[in-house]
């Protein structure tokens, strides 16, 4: 009897342990689901700040360069082709702006010490109009800025982290998880703090 007794609580604590563990599994995917929701929200947020074209472009090409995080020489040479083409892009487009002719229709053009340059030169500006466009120190922060948020998105890309860091430890796993919420967080008090009027290519038009 006592070697029975044992034998059903022996069965009885194991039976428990599954449902310990399922309880324990189902946590980790939450916390994960978590996680990767607040990966995607930031991801948003910080995309607000870059043109949309470029980052469309990023996400689209993204997975294929990388082959979904499996990197080969040629792969991650690719990668990282993207993430500098990109990041240039980002820069550019910080000294780019645009306005309406007499027509309505909206003229892109890039800020210098003259004053805007019209890409195409369908439209031109007068000296006093184009005074306002001239290029200040404020353009090259916010250009400045522009790269290291695209690096912060590109660093919330499981598949660029997996193909540029296959197996990090657990130091470098820090860093790669902090780095870019830091970068974001401190690029958008920037933003908010010295807010651009300009609006070049990629970027939100205003009404006027």
């Amino acid at each position: 009897m006592k070697i029975k007794v044992e034998s059903d609580s022996e069965y009885h604590d194991e039976s428990k342990h599954p449902f310990l563990q399922n309880i324990d599994e189902a946590e980790e995917k939450t916390l994960i689901q978590k996680a990767i929701s607040q990966t995607f929200q930031s991801t948003a947020h910080l995309a607000n700040l870059l043109p949309t074209g470029t980052v469309l472009a990023f996400q689209l090409l993204s997975p294929l360069f990388t082959n979904e995080g499996i990197c080969d020489p040629v792969s991650r040479f690719m990668t990282a082709a993207l993430v500098t083409l990109c990041g240039m892009s980002c820069f550019l487009q910080s000294f780019t702006d645009s306005f309406r002719d007499k027509k309505g229709n909206i003229c892109y053009g890039f800020a210098t010490m003259r004053g805007l340059w019209v890409i195409d030169g369908s439209a031109t500006l007068s000296p006093e109009l184009a005074a306002e466009y001239q290029l200040r120190f404020i353009d090259f922060v916010h250009a400045f800025m522009s790269i290291l948020v695209f690096v912060a998105v590109a660093l919330f890309d499981t598949n660029v982290v997996s193909c540029f860091f296959p197996a990090p430890s657990d130091e470098s796993q820090e860093i790669l998880t902090s780095l870019p919420v830091g970068i974001g967080v401190i690029c958008s008090m920037l933003f908010v703090a010295f807010p651009t009027k300009r609006h070049g290519i990629g970027f939100p038009l205003s009404a006027n």
